[in-house]
Formats: C-alpha cells, sequence, structure tokens
C-alpha cells in the first residue's frame, strides 16, 4: 500500500492548504472572541470586588454607629415601672389580709414614685437611699405597726423590691 500522490494534483494542495488557512483563522477567531469575553468577564469581577469592598465599609461604618447609639441609648434607659413584694406574708396571715399586704405594697411603690422617670445610672447611685426610705418607715395597718426590710432589690426599667414585712 502506497500514499496516493497528491502533491501533483492541485486541486488537493489548494484543498488541504485551504484547511490549514481555515484552521489558523478559525483559532484566531475563536481566541479573539474568548479574549474578549474573558476580558469583560473580568472587568465585571473587579468592579463586583471594587463594589463588595465598598459595601463591607459601609456595613463596618453601620454597625459602628449602631453600637454607638445602642450605648448611647442603653445609658438614658428609665425607669418605667415599680413592683413591691411581700415575700412573707403567710408568717403574718392572721394580723394582716390581702387587702392590707395589698395596701402595704401599694404605700410602699408610693414612697418610690420619685423613681418612675429616672435614668438607670441615677437609680443605681440612690439604691441606699431607696433602701433607708423603705427600712425606716414604719407602716400602721389594723391598729399596729410593721417594719419593712428590703431582701433583693432588682433595678432596670422595672424596679422590683422583694420585702420582708415584721412587726415593729
Amino acid at each position: 500500500m502506497r500514499i496516493p500522490p497528491y502533491y501533483r494534483k492541485p486541486e488537493w494542495q489548494r484543498f488541504f492548504s485551504g484547511m490549514a488557512i481555515g484552521a489558523v483563522l478559525s483559532w484566531c477567531v475563536f481566541l479573539y472572541i474568548n479574549g474578549v469575553s474573558l476580558e469583560k468577564n473580568a472587568k465585571t469581577i473587579h468592579e463586583q470586588k471594587d463594589e463588595i469592598a465598598e459595601l463591607k465599609s459601609d456595613i463596618q461604618i453601620w454597625m459602628d454607629d449602631y453600637a454607638e447609639l445602642n450605648k448611647k441609648n442603653q445609658e438614658k434607659l428609665t425607669v418605667q415601672e415599680i413592683k413591691v413584694k411581700i415575700v412573707n406574708d403567710q408568717k403574718y396571715k392572721k394580723y394582716l389580709d390581702t387587702l392590707s399586704i395589698y395596701e402595704i405594697e401599694e404605700e410602699t411603690k408610693g414612697q418610690l414614685n420619685m423613681l418612675l422617670a429616672k435614668d438607670l445610672d441615677s437609680v443605681f447611685k440612690s439604691r441606699d437611699l431607696i433602701t433607708k426610705v423603705i427600712e425606716n418607715k414604719s407602716i400602721k395597718v389594723n391598729d399596729k405597726r410593721y417594719k419593712l426590710k428590703i431582701k433583693s432589690m432588682v433595678i432596670y426599667t422595672a424596679v422590683s423590691i422583694q420585702v420582708e414585712i415584721s412587726l415593729d
């Protein structure tokens, strides 16, 4: 078997040379189109990276501002409610009824009305004064005098005070 002598026929030479030139031209067109699309994609990626970096810096600025505002708002929190609870009311159940206990709690709340709408920092600093106001006052109910002693005090937007009652 031998290779046919195509080098003698110019039609085959033109066909193979056309295929070679077509392959080179199509390869050049492919490289050009691929290069343009890759360049466009690279430009888009670069723009998106810049935008992401800018948005991250904006987010950081917003987070810092938000934290600062939270800190300022927490400093400005005020007392909205006062709760007083007598914890040992069962001990004096035969002397005090439910209405008397309620009246003692309300009278104690009345003494602490000055705390409403005050900021938490000043209320916290005056907790010793609050303790003295409650413990130094004796309350008269049903011809008997009672003293209150603070067991626990929680100071936040609602000041919760648990007191024990004892005969004076």
